[in-house]
């Protein structure tokens, strides 16, 4: 069975937010006129940003687990422009990511490590597990010359 290691990230987590989309995961009213951290200057064009970043997290939590609020801000900010000097770096929003992460919880696929972060559980392994299998699968139909070890 493949992990979220051996597949692309883009193709694993667009497939992902699909199938937390398809299982209605809580979206925030205030999705549509946020920005992502103060280093963006518009907030997303993408109607599905939400489910994309709900995706992104959990995968982020799958690979790096047992990981915490801070760390994911880390990750998610970037460089914002000081007139004339280097770009300093900015965290992201905290609150987009503790939404996501609350969540992932609701659905069962996250869970809380007492002064840790957050690891995903049994379920949430399986389900990443299962989406990596399929897209593996889909890649290996698509090139042959591919070659899938198991």
């Amino acid at each position: 069975m493949a992990k979220a290691y051996d597949v692309p990230a883009d193709a694993l987590i667009s497939r992902l937010a699909e199938a937390l989309k398809s299982e209605n995961i809580g979206r925030p009213e205030w999705t549509m006129y946020v920005k992502t951290g103060s280093h963006k200057q518009r907030p997303p064009q993408d109607k599905d940003w939400w489910y994309k970043r709900c995706a992104s997290v959990f995968r982020k939590i799958y690979l790096h687990g047992p990981i915490g609020t801070n760390d994911l801000r880390t990750e998610y900010g970037g460089a914002k422009a000081v007139g004339y000097a280097l770009p300093h770096h900015r965290d992201s929003g905290g609150a987009i990511i503790r939404h996501a992460i609350h969540e992932l919880e609701k659905l069962g696929y996250v869970e809380k490590v007492e002064k840790k972060g957050r690891v995903v559980t049994h379920q949430g392994m399986k389900k990443l597990d299962r989406l990596a299998s399929e897209i593996l699968d889909e890649l290996a139909a698509q090139n042959p010359t591919l070659k899938i070890y198991s």
